[in-house]
């Protein structure tokens, strides 16, 4: 049974039209251990550049969630097409997996 709740309610559980979408991502890096750092400065940028905020890490092992850095905004098809794009087009990464949109709250 669904609950009618008000718009006011709604919007502080991140309910329905204020739903947050995100996906989850991992590759694996093969770099020299001098040279992570300079490539998750890269990666961040990216990410930063495309209005998205990340959340976790690795070693040579990443796994991570995006979302949109804006207050209500949701990643995109578009968003996860290009960062998946993005790292295959790196010689150094491998067994890239991009997860479909979820709710970044709710993980629906």
């Amino acid at each position: 049974m669904t609950k009618s709740r008000s718009r006011r309610l709604r919007k502080k559980l991140y309910l329905d039209e204020f739903a947050i979408f995100g996906f989850e991502l991992s590759f694996v890096l093969d770099v020299a251990e001098n040279d992570i750092e300079k490539f998750l400065d890269e990666f961040v940028d990216v990410i930063e550049d495309n209005g998205l905020i990340i959340g976790g890490g690795g070693f040579k092992e990443f796994s991570a969630f995006v979302c949109s850095g804006r207050r209500y905004g949701s990643a995109t098809d578009d968003d996860r097409q290009f960062i998946e794009k993005w790292l295959t087009s790196k010689p150094s990464i491998s067994n890239v997996v991009v997860g479909k949109l979820v709710d970044a709250n709710y993980g629906i």
